[in-house]
Order: structure tokens, then C-alpha cells, then sequence
């Protein structure tokens, strides 16, 4: 859990702090979004720190790291709520460089090589980070009527990108059975069950994708809700794949 909720701080403060969002949406939600991340943060630390072993240094700067990403999130809430948004801002990209200095860290970790590792790691990040952020920015046209369809099929498309990727990291990770510990769902373990079933979520989310893009084709208000109603089940989907997938990155 340390690894998913790590990847979805990272993807989600990279689509959040370094794409035009900055100058297209209205500052309530960068402050609404980085609150949410804030808490997340928090438990990929807690649980980070919960999982370290007693003299593995890669686990012992994951952990750090982690913390490092919070404070930094952490700050750049503070600094959007006093409505200092630059400071936010520059804080915000802290936190982007901080998560991604963490997921480095963690593939350390890995049974696989160091890029091998990073790479799922990364894969996963911009997997579940798209579709988080594209959630909450669907949300987000409830309260800006006015806000044009460039920022989610942006981010539509990136989250269909990311599909894609998110396999192949899948891929890299073997199909063959591993020892891994069976404390989420003894299924996950058993045999080479469990990257069967985070590819299974990855097409499944990938199909939601492209439902998603289709619905946007849709003129009326209504088809921004739509999305966003896929983009719940793609959470579900992505985030269940993931688990299965990092079942496997340790052991």
C-alpha cells in the first residue's frame, strides 16, 4: 500500500503542478486538490515507515522522503488557503520533485533491477495520477460552469496514454509465481494469478478511457458529468490493479 499510495501522490501533484492548469482553472481547485493530496501523502508515509525493515537503506530514505513530500504538500495547502499563491505554487512543485525523488527511492526496494523498478513505479504513478486528478476535475465543472472541455480531455488523454504504459510496466513485472505476502487477499498470491488480474483492470480501465473520451464528444453540460461518472469506475479499476500488480514488486 506504501507503493500505490506513494505513485498516486506523485502522479497526481505532477498533473496538478506542471501542466496548464495553473492558468485554467480557478484557484479553488488547486486548494480543494492539494488538501485531498495532503491526507493521502500522510498515509503513504505512515504506511512507508510501517513497512520498513531494520537496515535496508532504501526503505530508510523512502521513508524520509515520504515525509519530505508531505511537509511540502502540506505547506502548499496552508499557502493556498492564506491565498499566498505563488509560495503555494513553488511549494507544490517541492512536492511534485520530493514524490518522485520517493518512488526512486522505493525502487530500491524492488526484486527486479533499479530502472526495471523505477519504471513501474513511474508507469504507475502517471496511471493512477491521471485519473485522479481527471476525477476531481470533473467534479470541479459543477462548480465552474464556465470552464472549457481542454483541461479533462486533457487529461482523458493522458489517463488513456498512461493505460497503455501501465501495462507494459505490468509486463516487465513477469507472469511467472513469486512469494508474496497474502495480509490484502490470498488470491493476489496464488501462483501467478495476481498480474493476470492487474491486466485484467488495465483493459477494463482502458475500455472506461474511451468510454470517457466518447462522452465527451457530447456538446450538452451533461456529458462532463457523464465522464465523470466513468472516471469513478476507472478509480476503482485503476487502483485495484495496481495492488495486484505491487503484490509482487517486493517479493
Amino acid at each position: 500500500m506504501a507503493l500505490v499510495l506513494a505513485e498516486a501522490v506523485a502522479g497526481a501533484c505532477a498533473f496538478l503542478w506542471l501542466t496548464p492548469l495553473w492558468n485554467e482553472v480557478k484557484r479553488g481547485f488547486f486548494t480543494l486538490t492539494t488538501a485531498i493530496l495532503f491526507v493521502v501523502s500522510l498515509a503513504a508515509w505512515l504506511s512507508t515507515g510501517a513497512a520498513q525493515v531494520d537496515g535496508d537503506e532504501a526503505g530508510r530514505w523512502s521513508a524520509s522522503l515520504a515525509l519530505v513530500t508531505a511537509a511540502a504538500i502540506g505547506l502548499a495547502f496552508v499557502l493556498m488557503l492564506a491565498k499566498r499563491h505563488l509560495p503555494a505554487r513553488v511549494a507544490g512543485i517541492a512536492g511534485v520533485i520530493a514524490s518522485i525523488a520517493t518512488l526512486v527511492a522505493m525502487a530500491g526496494t524492488a526484486r527486479q533491477s533499479f530502472p526495471i523498478a523505477l519504471f513501474q513505479l513511474l508507469a504507475g504513478a502517471a496511471f493512477l495520477g491521471s485519473i485522479t486528478d481527471g476525477l476531481l476535475l470533473g467534479h470541479w465543472y459543477l462548480t465552474d460552469r464556465g470552464l472549457r472541455r481542454g483541461p479533462i480531455n486533457r487529461f482523458t488523454t493522458a489517463a488513456t496514454i498512461a493505460v497503455v504504459i501501465e501495462a507494459l510496466a505490468i509486463i516487465t513485472g513477469g507472469f511467472e509465481g513469486v512469494e508474496s505476502s497474502a495480509s490484502l487477499n490470498p488470491l493476489l498470491t496464488a501462483g501467478a494469478l495476481a498480474p493476470w488480474i492487474a491486466l485484467g483492470m488495465v483493459v477494463a480501465t482502458l475500455l472506461i478511457a474511451l468510454l470517457t473520451r466518447a462522452t465527451l464528444k457530447g456538446e450538452r453540460a451533461s456529458a462532463v458529468q457523464s465522464a465523470t461518472g466513468f472516471y469513478y469506475l476507472a478509480v476503482v479499476t485503476a487502483f485495484t490493479a495496481e495492488v495486484a500488480a505491487k503484490t509482487r514488486f517486493l517479493a
